[in-house]
C-alpha cells in the first residue's frame, strides 16, 4: 500500500462557497504552489459571463480548489466511497480533481472554438509531461502521472475515480452550480450539498444516491438546468465571446494574407492552426491576451483595431432572434454602414436539456437505489425528470451584430 507524506500540519484556505479548503498532504500542497496551478488565478471561470454578472470575476484556481475539497469530503464522509477506495485510489481522484483544469485556455470555452484546442489534452499533457508537476506526483509514488491523467481521460481502470470527477453527478459540477451562482450573485444554481453527500452510496462499480435523496437531485438537475439559461447561454455573454472570436478570425485571415499585426506574437502559435508546445501555451492567459489586445487597439488595419477596442470597452453586439427576415434587414444595414458581414454578423445557436440518460455509458447517468435494494436510471425513479427528458429540447438561435446599426 501506497504512503503519501502528510503536511506538518493542516493547511486550510478560506473559501465563501466552502469555507475552508483543507489540504493534509504534501502532494497536494505541492501542486497547488505549482506555476501551472497559480496560472489559473489569471483564468476566469466563465468565460464572457463577467460582462453579465460583474461581480463573476472568480477563477479556475477557486473552481479547481472546491472541486478538490467536495472530492476530499466524498471520499472521507461517505462511508461506501471510503471503504472502497484504498489510499493510493483516493490520492489519485483527489489530485484529479484539483488539477482536472490545469489545462484550461484562457477565455474559458471560446479559446477551444478558436483554436481547436482541447483542454482536457492538455491538462493530460501538462501531468504527465511538465517536469514540475510530473515530478511531483512521481516523487509521491511512481506511475501516479499516468493514473491521474488516466482518470481524467476516463481510462482509469477504477471507474468510480472518473465519476467522482466527471460524470452526471459529479465533484466539478457540485463546485462550479453553487460557486458561480455565488459569484453572479443569483440563487439559480443553490442545491443541497451536504443532503446529496449524505445519500450517496456505491453499488458495485457505481456510485448511487439513495432514495431518500431523489428530491435533492431533482433540485440539483434544476440548479443546472437554470444556470445554463440564466448565465452560461446568456446571450450577452455569448456576444463578448463572440467578438473573441471575430477578433482571432481577422488575425488569422491577416496572417493568411501575408500582413503581421505588431504584437500578436503571442498568438502566432495559435494562428498557424499547430499544436503548441506547454512552454507556447503556457503564456495563454487573460492577463496575457487582454495586453495584447491593448496593442491591437493600435494596429494597422481597422477592423483589427475596432474588434479589439469592442473586446476590452464591453463594445458588445446587439443581438436579435435569427429569423430570415432579421438576417436580410441586418445584412442589408451592415451593407449601408460598411461592415465586413465576415467580421460583423454571427449566427449563434446553443441547445441544452436539463438530464439526458446516456445508457451505453454508466458513468453518464444518474442511479437511484430504492428501499428493496434495486437500482434504477433517476428518470425511472423521479417523475419530475421523467417529463423533462421527454420534454422538448430547448433551443436558443440568436444572430449578433454591432449595437450602431439599429
Amino acid at each position: 500500500m501506497t504512503m503519501f507524506v502528510r503536511t506538518p500540519e493542516e493547511k486550510v484556505l478560506r473559501d465563501p462557497v466552502h469555507g475552508y479548503i483543507h489540504v493534509q498532504d504534501e502532494v497536494i500542497w505541492k501542486c497547488i504552489n505549482t506555476r501551472w496551478f497559480q496560472r489559473m488565478r489569471r483564468i476566469h471561470q466563465l468565460g464572457g459571463a463577467f460582462m453579465v454578472y460583474h461581480t463573476a470575476d472568480h477563477t479556475r484556481f477557486a473552481h479547481s480548489l472546491g472541486v478538490y475539497e467536495i472530492v476530499r469530503r466524498m471520499i472521507t464522509e461517505v462511508p461506501d466511497l471510503r471503504e472502497a477506495l484504498n489510499e493510493r485510489e483516493k490520492m489519485t481522484v483527489m489530485l484529479a480533481g484539483l488539477l482536472h483544469d490545469i489545462g484550461h485556455g484562457p477565455f474559458s470555452h471560446a479559446f477551444e472554438q478558436v483554436s481547436n484546442i482541447s483542454h482536457e489534452y492538455y491538462t493530460c499533457k501538462i501531468i504527465e509531461e511538465d517536469p514540475e508537476i510530473s515530478g511531483i506526483l512521481e516523487s509521491a509514488a511512481e506511475g501516479l502521472a499516468k493514473e491521474v491523467a488516466d482518470v481524467i481521460r476516463h481510462k482509469h481502470p477504477n471507474t468510480i475515480l472518473t465519476q467522482i470527477v466527471s460524470a452526471q453527478l459529479d465533484a466539478d459540477r457540485m463546485d462550479y452550480l453553487l460557486r458561480d451562482a455565488y459569484f453572479t450573485g443569483t440563487t439559480y444554481g443553490e442545491y443541497d450539498l451536504a443532503r446529496l453527500l449524505r445519500t450517496l452510496r456505491v453499488s458495485g462499480d457505481r456510485i448511487v444516491i439513495k432514495e431518500s435523496g431523489v428530491y435533492a437531485v431533482e433540485n440539483y438537475i434544476m440548479a443546472r438546468y437554470h444556470m445554463y439559461w440564466q448565465v452560461y447561454y446568456h446571450p450577452v455573454a455569448r456576444s463578448y465571446e463572440n467578438l473573441v472570436n471575430k477578433l482571432f478570425l481577422r488575425l488569422k485571415d491577416l496572417m493568411d494574407e501575408g500582413k503581421t499585426a505588431d504584437g500578436a506574437e503571442l498568438f502566432l502559435p495559435v494562428l498557424q492552426g499547430r499544436e503548441l508546445t506547454l512552454e507556447e501555451y503556457y503564456p495563454l492567459d487573460e492577463y496575457a491576451c487582454t495586453y495584447t489586445f491593448s496593442l491591437l487597439e493600435k494596429a494597422e488595419d481597422p477592423i483589427l483595431r475596432d474588434l479589439s477596442y469592442r473586446v476590452l470597452n464591453r463594445h458588445l453586439f446587439a443581438y436579435r432572434a435569427n429569423t430570415r427576415g432579421n438576417i436580410r434587414s441586418v445584412k442589408a444595414a451592415l451593407k449601408r454602414a460598411g461592415f465586413d458581414p465576415r467580421y460583423y454578423l454571427v449566427t449563434d445557436t446553443v441547445g441544452q436539456a436539463p438530464y439526458v440518460p446516456y445508457r451505453g455509458d454508466s458513468g453518464k447517468v444518474i442511479w437511484i437505489r430504492t428501499h428493496n435494494g434495486d437500482v434504477r436510471e433517476l428518470s425511472k425513479a423521479s417523475g419530475l425528470v421523467a417529463s423533462l427528458v421527454k420534454g422538448p429540447k430547448l433551443s436558443d438561435d440568436r444572430i449578433f451584430y454591432p449595437a450602431e446599426i439599429e
